[in-house]
């Protein structure tokens, strides 16, 4: 059976991650954009790292310029623009495609795990997937969702309920 730990993802700096390095973590998993109405969740998302990555979470980033061209940047690009712009210190993912022929693995598993109101497909930037330790798919949140919203059940996942 495929767990989130078999997939591998390019980080923004171009080395290869396994999410296995991840294994025993609460993980949040969303698709970024530099230049979108939610893209202010930046800060909430590094506010719940920086809060929470000590008890074991992480959030992982996935820039993502599927809907309407909102994050046009290279790498380089959105790298800088976190860091400057949100003092985003968590890990950064390079560019993937979250719907289509050339979803990346991780992103059509996820979606396969836990579909949403488009069935499968992703409906905007910054829809967000929260796993638990045991590497269960444990929740999937609209873009609306701010991360603040989230920290009830990231402290559920940290304490090891479902």
């Amino acid at each position: 059976m495929t767990e989130i730990y078999d997939f591998s993802a390019k980080a923004i700096d171009g080395d290869e991650v396994k999410l296995g390095e991840y294994r025993g973590q609460v993980l949040l998993v969303v698709n970024t954009a530099s230049k979108c109405g939610f893209t202010p969740q930046y800060a909430g998302l590094e506010a719940l790292y920086r809060k929470y990555h000590d008890k074991g979470l992480t959030v992982l980033g996935f820039p993502c310029d599927q809907f309407m061209h909102q994050e046009p940047g290279n790498e380089q690009e959105i790298k800088n623009f976190c860091s400057t712009k949100y003092d985003v210190t968590f890990p950064m993912f390079a560019k993937v495609e979250v719907n289509g022929a050339h979803t990346h693995p991780l992103w059509a598993f996820l979606k396969q795990e836990k579909g949403g109101l488009l069935g499968s497909a992703i409906k905007w930037n910054f829809t967000k997937f929260l796993i638990g330790r045991d590497g269960e798919v444990a929740g999937r949140y609209a873009p609306t969702s701010t991360p603040e919203s989230l920290e009830a059940d990231v402290e559920k996942l940290l304490a090891g309920a479902h």
